[in-house]
């Protein structure tokens, strides 16, 4: 069962998700502060590379199934075309509003 977007705890984290599923790079870019930075499975990437590569380029897709940690926590069914559907973990470091850092790769 997913759990949809709007539902989310964390504004920060739903409106990140709800950028994802929209396709819209621009509210996605909007919701980071301007030194943020991500990992992808314990790996530090470039994250505007890796946005282009594994989210925008290909139509990436979040399907949300669990969240904890304040909401700053996701399992969630990541779909793109390059890689088909996989389970993922997401991890995000808000501050003031904005996310500063998130963490993904396989769950």
């Amino acid at each position: 069962m997913t759990i949809a977007p709007a539902k989310l705890t964390d504004p920060a984290v739903r409106a990140f998700v709800t950028a994802v599923n929209a396709g819209d790079r621009d509210a996605f870019l909007a919701l980071l502060t301007p030194d943020a930075t991500m990992a992808d499975d314990g790996s530090e990437r470039d994250l505007r590379d890796w946005i282009d590569r594994e989210i925008f380029g290909p139509n990436g897709r979040m399907d949300v199934q669990t969240e904890s940690n304040g909401g700053r926590a996701l399992v969630a069914n990541f779909t793109n075309e390059t890689w088909g559907e996989m389970r993922t973990a997401w991890r995000f470091t808000v501050e003031d509003g904005k996310i500063s850092r998130f963490e993904t790769g396989q769950a």
